[in-house]
Order: C-alpha cells, then sequence, then structure tokens
C-alpha cells in the first residue's frame, strides 16, 4: 500500500478526464454514454474501496500534488471523515445507474455531466485546501445546473436557473470568507491552518477578528448551499422539477457533500476551540439548524406533490446535521455524520421509488398514492421501509443518528435540541404516516382524469439501453408523465403511467436502498467506532 496515495488525484481526475469521452464517442456512436459512465464509476467504486481500507486500517492518507509543500500546493486528504463520503458519492453514484439505463434521462452530454458531478464531489470530499474546495464547489454546481435542466418542461429551466443564482450566491460568500482566512494566516492549508489557529486565538487581535468575519461569510454561505431555512427557497423547486432519474443523485449527494465540506471547515481549520470561545457562535449555528428542522417538517406535513414533500423533508434533515455540528461534542460530531450518510441513502430510495411510482402507477401527489399497496407491492414495501427509516423508527439508519446527535445535546446541556428531535420525529411521522396510509388503507378510486390516457412518451430520439422504442421517458415534468393520471380500471391504474416502462435496475435501487438503510442501523456502534479516531484528533489538538 505504499502508493496507495496516487489513488487520490486519480479519483478526482479520472471522472472529470472521462466526462469528454461520451461527447467524443457520440460524434460517430449514439449509445455510449450510459456504458462509459457504468465503467468508469464501477472502477472509481473498487479504487475507493481499496483507499478505505488503507485508511481505515492504517489511518490518514495524503497526497502533495506535484510535490510541493502543503503550505503552497494543493494538497488531498483521505482520513475517516473524507473516506466515508467519498464512499458514499461513488457507491451512490454507481447504483442510481442502475436507474437511468431505462428510467432516464438520457444522451451523451447529460452522461458528461454526470461525470462532471461525480468528480467534483470527490474532490468537494477529499481536498484538503480552502481555495480548492472553492472550484470544486463551484464544478458541482454548474454540472448540478446541467441536470435539473435536463428536463424537457419549462419549470426544469427555471428551477435550474434559480439554483444556478443562489449557488453562485452561496460559492461567493464562501470565497470572500476563504479571502479572510488567508489575510489572516497567509495560507490556505486546512492541516496547516488548524495548527495556526491555536496561535490566533491565544494572540487575539486583527488576525482573530478576521477569522470571525472569514467564519460568518463561510458559514451564511454554507447555509445557502445547505439549504437551511430562510435560505433554502432554492431546493424543494430544484427537487421537484429536475428529472426523476437525476433527483436521487442531487437529493443524496450535492447537499451532503456541502454539509461535509461545512462541517470539515468547522472543526478541521476553525476548531472547537475556536467554535467555543466566540461569542454566540454555537448558539447561532445551533439555533439556524433548530429553525430549518422545525420549519422543513412543517412545511412537508402541509405538502401535496410528493417530491415536493421529500424536498422540504431534506430541509429539516440537514437542519438537524448543522445542528449536531453546533453542539460541539464528540458525540453530536460523530451522530451528524451518521445522520449525514443515513439521509443520503434513504432519500435516494425515495427519490428513486418516486420516480418508479410517477412511471409505472401515474402518480405523484399524496392522494394519488392510494392503492399502491394493492397494484405495486414491492415498491410500495420499499417506499413504506424508506419512510419508516425516515421517521427514525429503530432499528434504522434514521434513529441511530438521532440518537447520537440526541445524547450530544444533553452532554453540552443544549436540552432544547433533544426536545427538536422528538417534535421533528413527530411531524416527520405526520406526513410519512399520509403516504402510508394512502399506500396501504385508501382503496383506488375512479376519478376522472385530467390528461388523456395512454402509455409514457417514448424517448427514441435519445441514447439508451436495448429496448428503448419501447420503454419511456421520465424527465419530470408533464410532457413526459410528471402529472399523473388519476383514472383506475379493475385491473389497476391506467392513464399516464406504463408498468412495463419500469426496469429490474430501477425496483431494484428501491429495495437495496430500503435494505440499506434497515443495515446501517444496525451498524451504528461500527460506524462510530471507524469515526471515533478523526473526532477524538479534532478534540484533542
Amino acid at each position: 500500500m505504499s502508493n496507495v496515495d496516487l489513488i487520490l488525484p486519480l479519483l478526482v481526475a479520472v471522472p472529470i478526464l472521462m466526462a469528454t469521452v461520451p461527447i467524443a464517442l457520440g460524434l460517430r456512436f449514439d449509445r455510449t454514454g450510459w456504458g462509459v459512465t457504468t465503467l468508469t464509476t464501477t472502477g472509481l467504486l473498487a479504487a475507493t474501496a481499496y483507499l478505505a481500507s488503507a485508511v481505515y486500517s492504517e489511518g490518514m492518507v495524503t497526497h502533495e500534488l506535484g510535490g510541493w509543500p502543503r503550505e503552497f500546493g494543493i494538497q488531498l486528504v483521505a482520513d475517516e471523515f473524507s473516506t466515508l463520503i467519498a464512499l458514499l458519492v461513488i457507491a451512490t453514484a454507481t447504483a442510481v445507474l442502475a436507474y437511468m439505463r431505462v428510467g432516464g434521462p438520457r444522451g451523451n452530454t447529460f452522461y458528461a455531466g454526470y461525470l462532471l458531478l461525480t468528480g467534483g464531489l470527490l474532490g468537494l470530499s477529499l481536498t484538503g485546501d480552502v481555495f480548492n474546495m472553492f472550484v470544486f464547489l463551484e464544478i458541482v454546481g454548474l454540472a448540478t445546473y446541467a441536470l435539473i435542466a435536463s428536463g424537457d418542461g419549462p419549470e426544469s429551466a427555471v428551477s435550474a436557473l434559480k439554483y444556478l443564482i443562489l449557488g453562485t450566491v452561496g460559492a461567493s460568500l464562501y470565497l470572500i470568507g476563504v479571502g479572510f482566512i488567508f489575510m489572516a494566516t497567509g495560507t490556505l492549508n486546512m492541516q496547516v491552518l488548524s495548527e495556526i489557529m491555536p496561535e490566533v486565538l491565544a494572540q487575539g487581535g486583527q488576525n482573530l477578528v478576521l477569522m470571525q468575519a472569514a467564519f460568518a461569510f463561510i458559514f451564511v454561505g454554507f447555509a445557502l448551499k445547505v439549504a437551511q431555512w430562510p435560505l433554502h427557497t432554492w431546493q424543494p423547486d430544484a427537487y421537484q422539477h429536475a428529472p426523476d432519474g437525476v433527483t436521487p443523485v442531487i437529493a443524496a449527494l450535492v447537499s451532503t457533500a456541502y454539509a461535509y465540506a461545512l462541517g470539515r471547515l468547522m472543526y478541521t481549520v476553525f476548531g472547537p476551540e475556536f467554535l467555543t470561545s466566540t461569542p454566540y457562535l454555537t448558539e447561532i449555528v445551533v439555533t439556524v439548524g433548530c429553525l430549518s428542522v422545525l420549519a422543513g417538517s412543517t412545511l412537508a406535513v402541509i405538502q401535496t406533490d410528493v417530491k415536493r414533500m421529500f424536498a422540504y423533508s431534506s430541509v429539516a434533515q440537514f437542519g438537524l446535521v448543522v445542528a449536531a455540528f453546533g453542539l460541539v461534542t464528540e458525540t453530536a460530531l460523530i451522530g451528524g455524520i451518521i445522520h449525514l450518510l443515513g439521509h443520503a441513502v434513504i432519500k435516494a430510495g425515495l427519490f428513486a421509488a418516486a420516480g418508479v411510482i410517477a412511471v409505472s402507477y401515474g402518480a405523484r401527489t399524496v392522494d394519488e398514492y392510494a392503492g399502491l399497496a394493492d397494484n405495486r407491492p414491492f415498491v410500495a414495501g420499499g417506499t413504506a421501509l424508506l419512510l419508516i427509516a425516515l421517521i427514525g423508527i429503530p432499528p434504522s439508519a434514521g434513529f441511530i443518528g438521532k440518537w447520537y446527535i440526541a445524547v450530544g445535546s444533553v452532554q453540552a446541556e443544549m436540552w432544547p435540541v433533544a426536545a427538536v428531535i422528538l417534535l421533528s420525529t413527530m411531524l416527520t411521522l405526520a406526513y410519512s404516516a399520509r403516504l402510508l396510509e394512502k399506500m396501504y388503507f385508501t382503496p383506488a378510486t375512479p376519478v376522472e382524469s385530467p390528461h388523456p390516457s395512454g402509455p409514457v412518451a417514448t424517448d427514441g430520439g435519445h441514447e439508451g439501453g436495448d429496448g428503448d422504442d419501447a420503454h419511456g421517458s421520465e424527465h419530470g415534468d408533464e410532457s413526459a408523465g410528471n402529472v399523473g393520471a388519476s383514472a383506475f380500471t379493475d385491473a389497476g391504474r391506467i392513464g399516464r403511467g406504463n408498468p412495463d416502462a419500469v426496469s429490474f435496475g430501477m425496483l431494484a435501487l428501491v429495495i437495496v436502498a430500503a435494505i440499506v438503510a434497515v443495515l446501517l442501523g444496525f451498524a451504528g456502534g461500527e460506524l462510530y467506532d471507524l469515526l471515533d479516531p478523526f473526532a477524538t484528533e479534532v478534540f484533542n489538538e
């Protein structure tokens, strides 16, 4: 494993370089994007797993690009925290391709953007430099914008533009904060900054003020990118109007990577001592997180569109992670990371399930889920397990993260956070119960369909797998089945739904995500042990 550090630059460079291949091959061949992307992500998954085995057995792995000293050059870092996020990114990116094989979107240019997003997310996870974190933030933002805009309807374009504008504002605020950091310390390397911070705190004066200003800009920038209330307005539109094949990726990975970056900066760059010694800082961070939990959960309860409901749910769940970071205890930090991981798996499965149901059953609103369990028992069962995990019923990924955060809030003597966790769990139960009741206890009734009956529109003009002409295109808008019809026959639902448009891979993604969400609940202790070296090092510096 002496050359294991060479994997780090390859994980970032390979997907970015391979993003050009589908476009180049597309000049001659029509159906190359999915295959190239699958081969690339599968190879990256194997390389990341090999890297993880080295990190969790031997400790941190670093690589200085070009051999430059870390103070002046670019450093990539794989530790217990970043490696876990990198594994999440590449595993999810690979798994969602099983959905996209038939479910779409398709096209060589789409898969070029998909690989670019994957490379940006891996770079964001592994970078050890605060300025290069900005570079990867921009790569992720632009790629996400393109994927959201790949839907067929005007709503997708408007949502993508809104995401682009607000995302640029967030990145700009972050960059201002980076400028203040450089003014105060003269370096951009995270590990060097962590070594300098105790001296800055001891000396006080102008440099400390600059670091406090830097944190303010960085936190507000990431609060926008992580969709914290009231800066969350871009996320529900983006999740709702993005193509169904895209939403699982951006919901599971993009905001998760942003939340990781915030946690990395708070604990590696600024450090626990800075967080606790700065007046009102932890109180502000915890308050922002708790308000997002309550606002997101409340807004999710009143939604009728399922994807929009899950989007507001994400606002709440990321608020819980931010609050955990603000508690500044080892248990809460590890709990926040575990919750970040579990939420990514749950939301990938739930949004994939929403896409499958929209394609096969023609349903996109809560009321249209009536009778789903009778007509689509497997996808309904997977959705039910994922909703149970989202609520936090043990054993599940949702429970173990909340448990550690609640324990951390007690250790920090911030009892209101524990109360917010309980209240948010009740609100999550409220909107999840609506879907469960519709799926399992409300019979499907004949309703006049507002749209012409018929199969899902075909997508013969796009690149895809075998049998593209026989399968429907589901791009997440009205022209491709965004509005589900509500007509029924004795044989089941008809209208815009088309059961033949659902592949085994699409259904398998939902089932596997549900199983993993449950298994993560049993693996809570093992995850805690994996992350404990990182937390111990952070709090003992």
